[in-house]
């Protein structure tokens, strides 16, 4: 009965919070104004609250602009948990679209959505990513293209990276900075959360997102480390193969570190 009333309460706060900043973020982006990119953060932090994530943030962010974000990717709460930390957008598949409630969000948000199998819009959707790389957003991306069971990171898609070669020409410095980071959930009941229960903080295929959004709720609190890595420049003449690889070892190196508690 108390998680049911948990659960409930969490959902209604959030509601609430959601009603009202949800005009304010459609003037913004009505006229592009600056706030646009505050609000989602706001929005992120009650999201955390609410649903019980604990962020932990190691390591800063990069200053430096152009900069891509790419991280590995376990659930739908790495969206929450990284705009909760920092001002950024997301890429994501134009299926989000249609989902419900997560995909006014994510419009809400400016996301830049990707029709991954029309491979004629792929050129524009990536000079799309450029520019707004190059206008000073900060744009996540997650290389595996698909989730994962947080225990490991999943094969990196090179081609993915394709968006910070795109950027380097619109670049004021000739320089686009990709800043690894590792999304690393090592909590649960306020317990160390060893691979058996980091199910909990995944996000498989075959589960549906309400029942997901459910397991979450009932489990009342989950931790979760962010790392902010070195980045890594790319530049007119950088190999989008050698940096995607570079980038994959560093998320790697401390995905492990961190779930092995160091």
């Amino acid at each position: 009965m108390i998680k049911w009333l948990r659960t409930a309460l969490a959902a209604t706060l959030l509601i609430l919070f959601t009603l009202v900043l949800l005009p304010v973020q459609l003037v913004c982006l009505r006229f592009d104004l600056r706030l646009r990119r505050l609000l989602p953060r706001v929005w992120h932090k009650a999201a955390c609250h609410a649903l019980g994530i604990r962020v932990r943030v190691h390591g800063d962010l990069n200053p430096h602009r152009p900069l891509m974000l790419a991280s590995n990717h376990v659930s739908w709460k790495d969206i929450v948990v990284l705009g909760s930390v920092a001002d950024v957008v997301f890429i994501a598949k134009s299926e989000v679209k249609a989902w419900p409630v997560f995909g006014l969000l994510a419009r809400l948000q400016a996301t830049i959505f990707i029709e991954r199998e029309q491979k004629r819009s792929t050129g524009d959707q990536v000079n799309e990513i450029g520019r707004r790389l190059a206008a000073g957003e900060i744009v996540v991306l997650f290389p595996e293209g698909t989730t994962s069971d947080g225990n490991r990171l999943l094969e990196i898609k090179t081609s993915l990276f394709g968006a910070a070669a795109s950027a380097v020409p619109l670049s004021p410095t000739g320089l686009v900075h990709v800043q690894p980071v590792a999304l690393c959930y090592t909590g649960v009941y306020g317990m160390p959360m060893g691979r058996f229960h980091r199910t909990i903080a995944g996000w498989p295929g075959d589960i549906g997102l309400v029942p997901s959004l459910m397991g979450l709720l009932r489990a009342g609190a989950i931790d979760v480390d962010v790392v902010f890595g070195e980045a890594v420049v790319y530049e007119a003449t950088s190999n989008r193969k050698l940096v995607s690889r570079e980038i994959g070892i560093r998320i790697r190196s401390m995905l492990i570190r961190r779930l092995r508690g160091r």
